[in-house]
């Protein structure tokens, strides 16, 4: 339940652009969203279970509602603000903010409860929200958008959600996100229980998720965004997603019964390390190929797709690893992620090229153009 707000997220992020386009501040929309997020929190200092379950179901969905909203927001800002050379940079340290928040209010908060209490680290957590949100509001740098007030944002909402929907970059967009990113999200789906059935105990699994697969995956998003910001970015997206089968082939290997669980564990490592090079790549790519005006909206729509992925391709590699194992089911959604690769030479979104200069479309049709570089 809690997934779906972050699924179809691109349903309401036209009233953000609208917003945006009327006037109001993007950093205004992420500060209100993050109050709203540490007000939907504070029920859980009070619910107590298991009869308060109901409103611990409604407390969280409401707050996955507001985280979403501003996700949406926090994109349409990046696109807006970041130059499209910086673009490959900024998403590698997003992706380390959100390893790193993850890794602390994930299975590092589990410990530090049993010493302090839920509560406590419920609290701790909004006030982190609300520290966030003051850090927001005292941030400058966006540039001034101003448009017509009032009334008009419904019509403009609906108008920037067909502008989108017309944009054929868009759809290749939507495309790579929904078949590129299959084999890595099939890989961490059921990298778990792999490394169960291998023979690594319940602890030694924690302790790598929550310390080898989360730096490895940080590294591999500073490295892989910086050379995307170096070099044509579709081509950089294309060598990646090459890598990344690649060493999806390599654990596929590893994957075998009686293989040694050290050589699992490296495999799996730098296979994490791939999916984070591959993920900071391919949203600067999607950045690259949305326009400022239509920022939330379509990069949330690109974002929708990376979520599809994560569904579809999680319920193929269950299936077939139960009909297979491991090696064949993580082979074949590797070499499915490889077409993806068919749709990148037709994008037209703008990249920077080797010097770091922006290369745009004659068109404006699907692309970022001098308005992102310059803004």
């Amino acid at each position: 339940m809690l997934t779906i707000p972050w699924a179809i997220k691109f349903l309401w992020a036209p009233g953000i652009d609208a917003l945006h386009g009327s006037g109001v501040p993007l950093r205004r929309s992420i500060f209100g969203a993050q109050l709203a997020m540490a007000a939907s929190l504070l029920p859980l200092l009070f619910v107590e279970l298991p009869g308060g379950y109901g409103w611990l179901v409604g407390t969280l969905l409401v707050h996955a509602v507001c985280a979403a909203t501003q996700d949406v927001a926090i994109d349409a800002l990046a696109v807006s603000t970041l130059p499209i050379e910086e673009r490959g940079t900024a998403t590698g340290w997003m992706q380390a903010g959100m390893l790193l928040g993850r890794s602390l209010f994930g299975g590092a908060a589990l410990q530090v409860e049993v010493w302090i209490g839920a509560e406590a680290v419920i609290a701790a957590l909004i006030a982190m929200l609300v520290a966030s949100s003051v850090l927001v509001a005292l941030a400058g740098g966006e540039p001034e958008h101003r448009g017509e007030p009032g009334p008009g944002a419904l019509r403009r909402s609906l108008g920037i959600l067909l502008k989108v929907a017309r944009r054929r970059d868009t759809w290749l967009g939507v495309v790579f996100a929904a078949v590129g990113g299959a084999g890595m999200e099939a890989a961490g789906t059921v990298a778990g229980p792999l490394l169960i059935d291998r023979g690594l105990s319940e602890a030694a699994v924690g302790r790598f998720f929550a310390l080898a697969a989360v730096a490895a995956m940080a590294i591999g998003a500073l490295v892989g965004g910086r050379i995307s910001d170096g070099h044509r970015r579709r081509v950089v997206a294309a060598g990646q997603l090459v890598a990344m089968t690649a060493v999806l082939l390599l654990l596929a290997a590893a994957a075998r019964k009686g293989v040694s669980p050290t050589l699992l564990i490296v495999s799996l490592t730098g296979c994490y390390a791939m999916f984070g090079a591959f993920t900071a790549a391919s949203y600067a790519l999607y950045m690259d190929l949305t326009e400022p005006e239509l920022g939330g909206t379509q990069f949330s729509t690109f974002m929708a797709a990376v979520n599809f992925a994560a569904v579809w391709s999680g319920w193929a590699v269950g299936r077939l690893v139960a009909s297979f194992d491991y090696p064949t089911a993580l082979s074949l959604l590797a070499g499915v992620s490889l077409a993806a690769l068919a749709v990148l030479p037709v994008m037209r979104g703008a990249s920077p090229d080797r010097a770091g200069r922006t290369s745009a479309p004659a068109t404006g049709s699907g692309a970022v153009g001098e308005a992102g570089s310059s803004s």
